[in-house]
């Protein structure tokens, strides 16, 4: 963890004794450790960018038809990887460390506050809604009546340990907790590796069962295009939005994988390695599921493998693929984690020395977060149409607004005519993505609520 320059105002008061520079003096932070290296950062990149996201795809590519949603998909990518790259050279010119740092060094202290306000929104509501679906995935959830098995009570049935209560506890306990302990996000690169493994897994299925469908003649290639019967039909492709548009959030971990490296220079292949790899999952997952699924591709596409395949092996296909995205999600948990506790203790305690270098506050903050996480998932069912509202909001600001907001204020003058070009594009995509998200999201909660009045 280093800071330098104008976050040393906000990071520690004037009696704090200064720390050491990673950077700065080419002294560690933490002995017998000399740096990240590539392919742990693109690793630990590529599993901030494929979280839940990749199961919503696939649905946003039905809407859209199949040529131009993966078209959208790479200009997501082209997109983030504008913005990453606004982001860091901007950085440079402020000689900060952080991506707050970044940002209040072009808006000061209620800039920065902002900003990191919008990472722990985001992240929080990512984390519950991951515990939520790890816990559908191996216990099993109730949807209109119909109860759906989850994997550990179809292997074992009904017994108290198989319950969702118990089974989230365990995996807390057991899974969650020793990962988010880790002080170095660079730690993670295993788990990351197995991560971004496990997604491959998924793909490699889902690919295999829609060939071998395809080539038995039991399924027909995908429509191309959009399918526009009325008017609702049309407002409907713009829901698409916010899921394309937040896809490849990741710029909460830049900076914290960006100051554990070697060689920082190396950020930028890190950045678009990643990019070129997590938008090829994306297309192949979205093609080869609409190509199996077709019209009934669902909202959350591990839905579909809930029922029969129709081919040999079915329900050990439909396990697997389960269990693989379950434990996805848990090693995403703790990469997601860790800027959200960097954040929430930047916005606490904005005057105090690193959290890294404070172990009652690194353990205290660590055991509050993940404390609320595990009951919200639990006990609070409407938490998840809170974060419907802030979250999709929240995302983009963090990845869009800000980035465009510090390159148009342009502080330190570096500013290209086509860095505000992209910029006032990208608030003016944001905008739109976060009204279509919220006006779907209050659709859907006043159509339940009447259905269930009904």
């Amino acid at each position: 963890m280093t800071i330098v320059s104008s976050d040393r105002k906000y990071r520690r008061s004037p009696k704090t004794p200064l720390l050491p520079q990673k950077h700065g003096d080419h002294d560690s932070v933490e002995v017998g450790f000399n740096g990240a290296s590539f392919s742990g950062a693109v690793f630990n990149m590529s599993t901030t960018i494929v979280g839940a996201g990749i199961m919503a795809l696939p649905a946003a590519v039905k809407q859209l038809g199949l040529i131009p949603g993966l078209i959208m998909i790479v200009l997501g990518a082209m997109l983030t990887e504008s913005s990453i790259d606004m982001i860091m050279r901007f950085t440079r010119a402020s000689k900060t460390a952080s991506y707050s740092g970044l940002v209040g060094d072009a808006f000061g202290g209620p800039g920065r506050s902002l900003l990191q306000l919008c990472v722990v929104v985001n992240n929080l509501g990512m984390l519950v809604v991951y515990m939520i679906i790890i816990g559908d995935v191996m216990s099993g959830t109730s949807s209109e009546g119909i109860r759906h098995s989850g994997v550990i009570e179809e292997w074992f049935g009904q017994r108290w340990w198989t319950a969702r209560f118990s089974l989230l506890l365990l995996t807390t306990l057991l899974v969650l907790a020793p990962l988010i302990s880790f002080k170095r996000v660079d730690s993670l690169r295993y788990t990351s590796a197995l991560s971004v493994a496990l997604a491959v897994v998924f793909v490699a299925i889902t690919a295999g069962v829609a060939i071998f469908k395809l080539m038995d003649g039991s399924i027909a290639f995908p429509r191309l295009m959009p399918k526009l019967v009325d008017q609702a039909s049309f407002w409907k492709l713009f829901t698409t939005i916010p899921i394309l548009v937040t896809a490849y959030i990741c710029h909460h971990n830049i900076h914290p994988i960006e100051n554990e490296l070697i060689d920082p220079t190396q950020m930028k292949s890190i950045v678009r390695t990643s990019l070129t790899f997590c938008s090829s999952v994306y297309i192949a997952t979205s093609f080869f599921s609409f190509l199996l699924f077709g019209d009934h591709t669902l909202d959350d596409v591990l839905a579909n493998f809930d029922a029969d395949l129709g081919i040999p092996y079915s329900s050990f296909l439909d396990d697997i693929v389960r269990v693989s995205y379950g434990v996805h999600l848990m090693l995403v948990f703790p990469i997601v984690f860790f800027s959200l506790r960097l954040n929430l203790d930047g916005l606490l305690f904005p005057f105090a020395i690193p959290i890294a270098f404070d172990n009652r506050r690194f353990y205290t903050v660590t055991a509050a977060l993940m404390g609320f996480i595990f009951l919200g998932a639990n006990f609070v069912p409407s938490i998840w149409d809170a974060f419907q509202f802030t979250g999709a909001t929240a995302a983009i600001s963090v990845g869009f607004i800000f980035p465009a907001a510090v390159a148009l204020r342009d502080t330190h003058g570096i500013a290209t005519k086509k860095d505000k070009l992209v910029s006032w594009v990208m608030i003016f995509l944001a905008v739109s993505s976060s009204t279509a998200a919220i006006s779907s999201d209050i659709y859907s909660i006043v159509s339940r609520d009447k259905l269930a009045g009904s």
